[in-house]
């Protein structure tokens, strides 16, 4: 089965101690190619129980992105992280060449344009794929860095989260676009009148290819259980 791999990993001591060929090679690089060995964060300092982590994130960079994707502003949803920031709703990125301006703003739903078939849009909507990825990647920091590395969640609400509590928080604004609200109404349905309420419809969920990135509501096939079914990952991770 294919592995969807993140762009971290942590290395633990005993796997350092198992695989001797790895660990020559890795030491290698740091008297060799220190030009290359300084690209990669901290895989020569232990961490958390003599951990070796593999990033091109050293710490503070990881908090600079984090300020940004946690700020419910930009990329931060009540449903999950944002393909694009809100905030170019209302200032949009323009790009100019020979005479024309090519523009991407914020659009939470369906696409404007015939662009990728005028279905699929990456550019505002939440996708379960990179959620998820983002997800796995917080957790295998905090398998490095541990409790002690904290970043403000959401982005200027003075409460300070661990990588793992912020993972924890992600799961669950992506598990509340399934769940039924305070008013019994399951953001996945939208306004969809039948889906809400007629009980041989309202609780059988449908797996949307991706989801309204202010609302929840499900947008585009409703059959995509190959990543969408990720969900049932994030809701009994064990």
């Amino acid at each position: 089965r294919e592995r969807v791999e993140t762009s971290v990993e942590v290395i633990d001591p005993d796997v350092l101690e198992g695989s001797p060929e790895f660990a020559r090679r890795m030491k290698w690089f740091l008297n060799y190619r220190p030009d290359l060995a300084n690209l990669v964060s901290r895989w020569n300092i232990e961490g958390q129980g003599e951990r070796r982590l593999f990033s091109l994130l050293r710490g503070h960079r990881l908090k600079k992105i984090l300020k940004r994707m946690l700020d419910e502003t930009e990329f931060l949803s009540d449903f999950g992280i944002r393909a694009l920031s809100k905030f170019h709703q209302d200032q949009p990125y323009v790009f100019t060449t020979h005479n024309a301006d090519y523009k991407v703003d914020y659009q939470p739903a369906e696409s404007n344009s015939s662009l990728f078939g005028g279905n699929s849009n990456w550019r505002g909507p939440i996708w379960f794929p990179v959620n998820f990825l983002i997800i796995e990647s917080l957790q295998r920091f905090h398998h490095y860095y541990g409790d002690e590395f904290k970043v403000e969640c959401p982005t200027g609400s003075g409460e300070y989260l661990t990588l793992n509590e912020i993972a924890a928080e992600l799961s669950k604004r992506l598990s509340n676009i399934f769940l039924a609200n305070e008013n019994g109404q399951r953001p996945v349905f939208g306004e969809n009148e039948k889906f809400q309420n007629d009980p041989h419809f309202k609780d059988h969920l449908l797996f949307y290819e991706y989801f309204h990135g202010d609302s929840g509501r499900g947008v585009g096939a409703s059959h995509q259980t190959g990543w969408t079914g990720l969900i049932a990952k994030l809701i009994q991770p064990k």
